[in-house]
């Protein structure tokens, strides 16, 4: 591997480290500033609220309720070998473009970061952005999320956007 494939595949981890950065820290002054299940602001009427919740489950508290010694195996355990098995494929795979490595660097620091919480936080995965939702779906509100989940989401869209065109332009040609 020459040094400037290496350097293409290290520097996106920036992102990696500033993703659980900003998700950690950001738990951290909800931690300290919002009491456990209040509200501490809203904006926008109630449009958008910052809350301090935690979640023992995965996406939407699935899993919440399952006994704690499978929750660890399900939700800590098996996330930590899915994680493994990125970065070595991230490493291993010379196809992938400039975007795409930095949306899956993107992905990896929202899986680290509520990795983190459901490893050293005894009340699971802190989420605090709690957004109106208009009865769509059923739901008056979104699923309360955090910063790791909003990079995992958005930068999960952008890589299947990206290898859907890539095998678009592919299938073209």
């Amino acid at each position: 591997m020459d040094r400037q494939s290496i350097k293409d595949k290290i520097i996106p981890l920036v992102l990696t480290v500033l993703v659980v950065f900003a998700d950690q820290l950001s738990k951290t002054l909800i931690i300290k500033t919002i009491p456990p299940f209040t509200i501490g602001w809203s904006f926008f009427g109630d449009l958008i609220r910052i809350i301090h919740v935690s979640n023992e489950g995965i996406a939407f508290s699935m899993g919440d309720n399952l006994p704690v010694s499978m929750r660890s195996v399900l939700f800590s355990v098996a996330p930590l070998i899915v994680v493994g098995l990125v970065f070595v494929v991230y490493f291993r795979n010379n196809e992938f473009s400039w975007l795409q490595r930095w949306c899956i660097c993107g992905v990896l620091g929202g899986g680290l970061g509520n990795l983190y919480d459901r490893i050293f936080r005894a009340e699971g995965v802190i989420d605090f952005i709690d957004v109106k939702f208009f009865g769509i779906f059923g739901l008056n509100r979104w699923p309360t999320f955090n910063l790791a989940d909003s990079a995992v989401v958005i930068c999960g869209i952008i890589l299947a956007v990206s290898f859907i065109r890539q095998e678009s332009r592919n299938h073209t040609r």
